[in-house]
């Protein structure tokens, strides 16, 4: 199973937002950090903010932090809200399935099947753990010093 890039965003965001739980922090640091483009980012950052995973402030000292406890954020719960609906294979598409096998093939039930185990396996994961504790990912998600 392969993720989208937006949930890629969404997870990296979310770990940079938890990293630094005591202070907002900004789009640009994100994505220079993240190495994320930072217009991907800030579709990203207006989803997890609708979503209620992330509290947003404008302005000039504005920047964005986690809407709740990341130990209350379930990485399989993100994952679903971001995937949204998108098709595993083909026979799953409502719209532009053309695969005759669709009625009789047994994969589409292991595939359904593989999907709820994978997600599954994803709630029991916080972000939280994911940035606990985890020192080597602490040091990669410091802001880049500005060079003056």
């Amino acid at each position: 199973m392969r993720i989208t890039k937006r949930t890629n965003i969404a997870v990296r965001l979310l770990m940079y937002c938890a990293a630094h739980p005591d202070r907002l922090v900004t789009k640009s640091e994100i994505a220079e950090v993240c190495n994320i483009s930072e217009n991907h980012l800030a579709q990203v950052i207006n989803q997890l903010s609708q979503l209620n995973y992330l509290s947003t402030q404008r302005g000039r000292n504005g920047g964005m932090s986690l809407a709740r406890p990341a130990d209350q954020i379930r990485i399989g719960a993100v994952f679903r809200h971001v995937e949204g609906a998108l098709p595993i294979a083909e026979c799953f598409a409502d719209a532009d399935n053309t695969c005759p096998l669709t009625d009789a093939c047994r994969l589409r039930l292991a595939l359904q099947d593989a999907a709820e185990v994978f997600y599954a396996s994803l709630d029991d994961v916080s972000l939280d753990a994911l940035v606990c504790d985890n020192d080597p990912l602490l040091k990669l998600l410091q802001p880049v010093a500005c060079v003056r």
